[in-house]
């Protein structure tokens, strides 16, 4: 009878050491080969690329999966489809989880979810952003409700953290069924075209139910949710552009709802003025103009993170610096419909405002608006409650708000965007604004539609008419004689003057009355 041996420290070591390189594998060689086939990394390679060189620190590397039904009990591989962790960008704590298709296909089990359920629990309590790099199937069928339920615990774990720590998605893979409301319910999604997807039901099912023909990047593919449904907010060529992306956003937004947002690295003059700025503005006030132009004369070396850049393009939104400070800036957009507001500009900024307020991001408003989109569709698709969005967004947040109307601030529209009367810190003018209840001629033609109509010459009456209201109404000059502008100002004198404006408000103070929580008009 041979005596027990027990292991020496070093046999123990070797063990972990073979243990730990089978958990690097993943799905295996064959599997790895296959997805680099497809144009896509693997859930290593991934994080390598995200995070700071060698500082990734791998949790729960030795869970499997606990089923015995299905051939499952013979199939058992360490870490069950999902590497999960936390390491740095910048040098900044960020806690992650990269799913890995080689494994199961990416499916999510019951060990899967509590995975990542873990260090989104230790993301809120440490006050550090959750990165999600999502390449999945969807639930792992063999698991049945066990593995519905890891989806919830993951949902309410977004909603809990929503508004406490930045929470990003990135779509990598296939990501169908209830894998899509979790990067739904984050702040940020980015997708990488040709091999990303996300829907609620595939092509497929959509032909037996609907009988229409789709394939998988027009139902879902990364163009499709930037510009048409706004699910997500970025898409680019590459995982490695996609990753880049994501680190660079974490030059404007903070780790947690306490911290200060980073401060910029530039050296842009902060007394800089632009002589260009005198000239961006038409003196045709219907004449369209460019208001990214504006935004890059105006903010710290000409750097201009936008987010959603493909949506709603009739409103810009986006991170910059100023002086250093971080800001959110939402900016209507004249070259595209005039600037006007619709439903989805409305949506658009009202999150992205919402974001800033939550993690005590600035915001600035460049205001150049004709009001709000006219027609039946608009109508009876909700424009009154969908712009009432963008309004409570602006009325509810606390932090600065700042705010320049280059040109016109027309109707209900003057009051959404950020006006003095719905708690703007500062609002300033250039001497091009025009701020009326409407547009000289739609005023004109409901003034002196009679007037106009027994003239000799109707032609004549309108211009005349259309001069006086001009004369009368469509200055700055009558808001700031009110006290609802602070100041008009030389256009070139605008990055002085908000940079002045975010020093003198570090120490604002502003509460809204106590409550459970608003019903936003959703």
């Amino acid at each position: 009878m041979l005596a027990f041996r027990p292991m020496t420290m070093r046999e123990r070591l070797a063990l972990l050491e073979r243990r730990a390189a089978e958990a690097e594998l993943g799905g295996g060689a064959a599997r790895l080969k296959v997805q680099h086939d497809k144009g896509k990394l693997s859930a290593r390679e991934r994080l390598d690329l995200l995070l700071d060189d060698g500082s990734f620190v791998e949790l729960d590397r030795f869970v499997v999966h606990r089923s015995h039904d299905f051939g499952l009990e013979e199939q058992r591989v360490f870490g069950d489809g999902v590497v999960t962790g936390y390491g740095r960008i910048e040098g900044r704590l960020v806690y992650v989880f990269s799913q890995d298709f080689t494994v199961f296909g990416g499916s999510l089990s019951e060990a899967f979810a509590e995975k990542i359920c873990k260090i989104m629990d230790l993301a809120v309590r440490n006050g550090a952003p959750v990165i999600g790099l999502n390449d999945s199937g969807g639930a792992r069928i063999q698991e049945g409700v066990v593995s519905l339920g890891g989806y919830a615990e993951i949902f309410l774990r977004n909603t809990m953290a929503s508004g406490v720590v930045p929470q990003i998605s990135a779509i990598l893979g296939p990501c169908a069924g209830g894998a899509v409301y979790s990067p739904a319910i984050t702040d940020f999604t980015y997708m990488v075209r040709k091999t990303s997807y996300m829907f609620v039901t595939g092509p497929n099912v959509v032909k037996t139910v609907t009988h229409e023909d789709v394939t998988m990047e027009e139902l879902g593919g990364a163009d499709t949710h930037t510009a048409t449904s706004g699910v997500a907010h970025f898409a680019h060529d590459s995982e490695a552009a996609c990753l880049q992306a994501i680190r660079e956003l974490f030059r404007y937004i903070p780790s947690n709802n306490v911290d200060e947002p980073p401060r910029g690295r530039g050296t842009d003059p902060r007394d800089r003025r632009d002589e260009a700025l005198l000239d961006v503005v038409p003196d045709n006030p219907n004449k369209p103009y460019d208001m990214h132009e504006v935004i890059r004369r105006i903010v710290d070396d000409g750097t201009f993170y936008e987010v959603q850049r493909e949506f709603a393009a009739n409103i810009l939104c986006g991170y910059a610096h100023l002086g250093g400070y971080s800001v959110g800036i939402v900016a209507n957009q004249p070259a595209m419909l005039a600037g006007v507001l619709d439903i989805n500009a409305s949506i658009k900024a009202a999150r992205f405002i919402r974001f800033c307020d939550a993690f005590n991001i600035p915001i600035v408003t460049l205001e150049d608006v004709p009001g709000f989109l006219p027609g039946v569709s608009q109508e009876h698709n909700g424009i009154i409650r969908h712009g009432a969005k963008l309004l409570y967004a602006y009325c509810e947040a606390t932090v600065p708000k700042l705010t320049v109307i280059t040109r016109k601030a027309y109707g209900g529209a003057y009051d959404v965007m950020s006006s003095k009367h719905i708690r703007g810190d500062l609002n300033l003018a250039w001497p091009t604004a025009e701020i009326a209840v409407m547009g000289p001629k739609g005023a004109v033609e409901v003034l002196f539609r009679k007037d106009i109509a027994e003239s000799d010459d109707p032609t004549a009456a309108t211009d005349a008419k259309i001069s006086e209201y001009r004369e009368k109404f469509a200055h700055p000059y009558v808001a700031a004689g009110r006290g609802y502008l602070d100041d008009i100002i030389d256009p070139r004198d605008t990055r002085p003057r908000l940079i002045d404006a975010l020093d003198t408000l570090r120490t604002k103070r502003d509460r809204n009355p106590p409550k459970k929580h608003g019903n936003i008009p959703l």
